[in-house]
């Protein structure tokens, strides 16, 4: 069996079993909770998770924009 790709790029840990006898109903179910799961932990950390990926995708030697204020110094609204 081919090792599946996950987007954290783990690959070791512990084994997650699934149940191979879910319903289609009770599958859907749990794919409608992560995605809830994830719109709440973006909304809720969305101006941090930007400049967390600017980080780890940017390039090395590409410089932020001189205006560029982390979300952490922010005291008010976001500039836009």
């Amino acid at each position: 069996m081919k090792p599946y790709h996950l987007p954290s790029g783990l690959g070791g840990g512990l084994d997650f079993l699934i149940c191979a006898d879910w319903t289609p109903d009770q599958a859907l179910a749990v794919i409608e909770l992560l995605d809830d799961l994830r719109d709440r932990i973006w909304a809720h950390y969305e101006l941090a998770l930007f400049d967390l990926l600017r980080e780890e995708r940017g390039s090395p030697g590409e410089p932020l924009p001189a205006n560029h204020r982390p979300a952490d110094d922010w005291t008010h609204e976001p500039p836009f």
